[in-house]
């Protein structure tokens, strides 16, 4: 058995033909950027959706969920810094009337040497000002990302070896919507919910420090560069846990959650080396330490989840706009204190696409027939089995209908008798079903039923009385949360 390398293009056009996305409008040429999850995407987000829920919610004492609003005040977003620095910087070319982004212009400029480290390219590195060298100083402004009026410095250092550039502007990365007569946004997180609940979800729930908060939800970018299928859109769902805890103890959550994500990732079984940890060198204003656990997707190792440690920034941030104190308090020291947060968070259409790029094969078998499967994960797999008559036999379709009525309010099942059954394997194995049950005349006379597996191809007989505990054993969310433990437990 041969496997064929897929490429992000396969992806596509597979996750199109088998209805697990399709582009958003289609039928009026789409939006760039946006799209719909189809009969069998859905499910297997859901499925995803419900394993990060659980594993957050039902396995830890201390988190509990959370479904805040997408459109909150306005006022949440400058406290959080997003109204002044969720933007992007061009320059603009006006002779070429083209617009360059300024990071992609940097990456130009700063090329990655054999250690890692940034350098500025032999041009540039004779260039120096009178108290630092510009290397230092544009960094600097990047890090600075507060205000236009420090970028045209910028355009000023990037004109001494590069004149062409006319002017500097900003790209607004929040979407806005006029509500009357004040602006206010789609979330760009759902992050902030969070923090402005914190004393309700605390007060209500009776949970001391250390606890976390857990959420799913839809949020928005308007993004400028969204590309790579469903990796970067502007349109998307994120899992975010946000736990508080005193600051002291920060290191030691930080190291915490750090693993347990990772370990999280791995249950699924796409393989510890697709994944690795990078750390981040230019933290993000709110940020004391942060780490990505990256993915290594068609197209290279790329951002899945994020672990952040956020000080108090977005608690002190919200007293000081709200004027409302968000404090806990510390019966060891006798004083209120505003905790320190560790986030973690993901994107689940990147989890889909991790899972998608890793788990779709095409094989040759030995017979030199070709097969494209779903290696999925069967707990997560968008059906758990799929019920089949043999042949058209009118005995045959009325034991198989009772079979499958007899198990749908356990499992999503689907149940078809046209075509061969050999196309009917191949059908299910293409969208990732782990499991198919043929009944056959055999069936009519010992009541076994023929059990084919997806990935080994392998078949058994069993007892129609033992195949709901069968179904269950092999796809169960629960075997993945046991997996879960026990390999957390080892680490």
């Amino acid at each position: 058995m041969r496997n064929h390398k897929i490429s992000l293009k396969e992806i596509v056009s597979y996750a199109k033909k088998y209805g697990f996305i399709f582009p958003t409008s289609e039928i009026y040429d789409g939006i760039n950027a946006i799209y719909d999850y189809g009969p069998y995407g859905i499910h297997l987000k859901n499925n995803i959706k419900e394993y990060w829920w659980r594993s957050m919610i039902q396995i830890n004492e201390n988190i509990i969920g959370l479904d805040t609003s997408i459109l909150m005040h306005p006022k949440i977003w400058k406290a959080s810094g997003h109204a002044e620095r969720f933007k992007e910087i061009f320059l603009y070319n006006k002779s070429k009337n083209y617009s360059y982004r300024l990071d992609f212009l940097l990456e130009k400029i700063f090329k990655p040497n054999s250690k890692g480290d940034n350098y500025l390219c032999k041009k540039l590195c004779k260039i120096k000002t009178k108290k630092n060298n510009l290397k230092k100083r544009i960094i600097q402004y990047i890090a600075d990302n507060i205000v236009l009026k420090k970028y045209k410095k910028i355009l000023v250092l990037v004109k001494k070896f590069q004149d062409k550039w006319n002017y500097i502007y900003e790209y607004k990365l929040m979407f806005q919507i006029d509500f009357k007569k004040q602006t206010i946004y789609l979330r760009p997180e759902t992050a902030q919910g969070i923090f402005t609940n914190f004393l309700n979800v605390q007060n209500s729930s009776k949970l001391k420090i250390p606890f976390g908060i857990a959420q799913i939800g839809k949020v928005f970018r308007n993004e400028i560069m969204a590309r790579q299928f469903i990796f970067r859109m502007r349109e998307f769902e994120q899992m975010e846990m946000q736990f508080f805890i005193h600051h002291k103890d920060e290191d030691k959550w930080f190291k915490y959650w750090k693993n347990k994500r990772l370990i999280w990732h791995l249950t699924i079984g796409l393989g510890e080396k697709k994944y690795r940890y990078f750390e981040h060198e230019q933290l993000a204003h709110y940020a004391k330490q942060a780490y990505d656990i990256q993915f290594n997707f068609p197209f290279g190792f790329k951002e899945l989840e994020g672990i952040h440690s956020r000080r108090n920034f977005d608690l002190k941030k919200h007293e000081k706009y709200s004027k409302k104190k968000l404090r806990v308090f510390d019966k060891e020291n006798q004083r209120y204190y505003i905790p320190y947060i560790i986030e973690t968070s993901v994107g689940i259409d990147r989890i889909f696409l991790a899972i998608l790029s890793s788990s779709l094969k095409m094989e040759v078998l030995k017979q030199k027939t070709k097969r494209t499967v779903l290696k999925i994960n069967p707990s997560l797999a968008p059906v758990k089995a799929a019920i089949f008559p043999l042949i058209q036999d009118k005995r045959l379709i009325a034991y198989a209908k009772y079979i499958f009525n007899s198990l749908k309010t356990s499992f999503l099942l689907t149940y078809e008798e046209n075509d061969s059954i050999g196309k009917r394997y191949r059908r299910q194995d293409a969208i990732g079903t782990p499991i198919c049950v043929t009944i056959d005349f055999k069936t009519l006379k010992d009541k076994c039923v023929t059990i084919r597996y997806r990935d080994s191809m392998l078949q058994k007989r069993v007892l129609i009385k033992n195949l709901k505990k069968e179904i269950k054993q092999e796809t169960s969310i629960n075997k993945l949360l046991t997996k879960f433990l026990m390999l957390e437990s080892t680490k």
